[in-house]
């Protein structure tokens, strides 16, 4: 039986990668989903896997370092279908450079998105799943949440800062029947690892995937289904967690 059947959800930077992915397997289990991105044809594509998953979904453009688009993203949500019980905070960016050669622009660009995003989605979020009696939300971090890693300072503070925001987040909404958790992914097979990887390609994709005790980078599956259990009703007494999926980084 789909496990979360009469549930509606809002998945930020969905028109690819981990986003996408978990579009579709929240769709495949009953699920109606709203997707927002900037790409409008990645949209739609990700859209016609959620139809073909058998479910239900709409793709919003817009970018979440606008509030604006945001505020518009959760209200055509509500407009639409009803309600909205689960969000995945998703969207994110990842340029960066050693901090002393750090702009304004790098840092207003990683924020925005980031930060500011994850931000602003709750804050428009958290009202109308109060409306419903609560809902469960989800943002995507990173273990660059939980370390340090040099040449990518920006991009580090910024994920500790959603780690900081989902504590927050859940501590006072811990009696609301709002649930706030994040997902701390590893190195995922996606188009941003693909850039991580830079111009020395395979050699520092083996290089990263060796700080990975599994010896391995993982699969944008692994995290959605992680996405999928904070999402449903399996993990009810659970908040204010960063769940791991980073093939044992963070064991040491």
């Amino acid at each position: 039986m789909s496990t979360l059947l009469g549930k509606v959800a809002l998945v930020t930077g969905g028109t690819s990668g981990i986003g996408r992915e978990t579009a579709v397997l929240l769709a495949k289990n009953g699920a109606k989903v709203v997707i927002t991105g900037r790409r409008e044809a990645e949209g739609e594509v990700t859209i016609q896997l959620v139809t073909e998953a058998g479910g239900e979904g709409l793709y919003l453009k817009g970018d979440m370092s606008v509030e604006k688009d945001i505020q518009e993203a959760v209200a055509k949500t509500v407009e639409t279908f009803g309600r909205l019980d689960i969000a995945v905070n998703n969207a994110g960016v990842e340029i960066d450079g050693p901090i002393t050669e750090v702009e304004k622009s790098d840092y207003d660009k990683i924020f925005g998105v980031n930060v500011w995003g994850v931000l602003a989605s709750m804050k428009h979020e958290i009202p109308v799943m109060l409306e419903s009696g609560g809902g469960s939300i989800v943002n995507m971090s990173s273990i660059a949440g939980h370390i340090g890693v040099g040449g990518v300072g920006v991009y580090i503070a910024s994920k500790h800062a959603v780690e900081g925001l989902t504590k927050v987040a859940a501590m006072e909404n811990a009696q609301t029947g709002i649930r706030v958790n994040a997902v701390a992914p590893g190195l995922i097979a996606t188009a941003m690892a693909d850039r991580l990887a830079g111009e020395d390609g395979e050699e520092s994709r083996k290089a990263f995937e060796s700080m990975h005790p599994m010896g391995r980078s993982g699969t944008t599956s692994e995290v959605a289904n992680a996405v999928l259990w904070l999402a449903g009703d399996d993990s009810t007494f659970t908040t204010g967690h960063s769940l791991a999926v980073d093939g044992g980084w963070l064991i040491p």
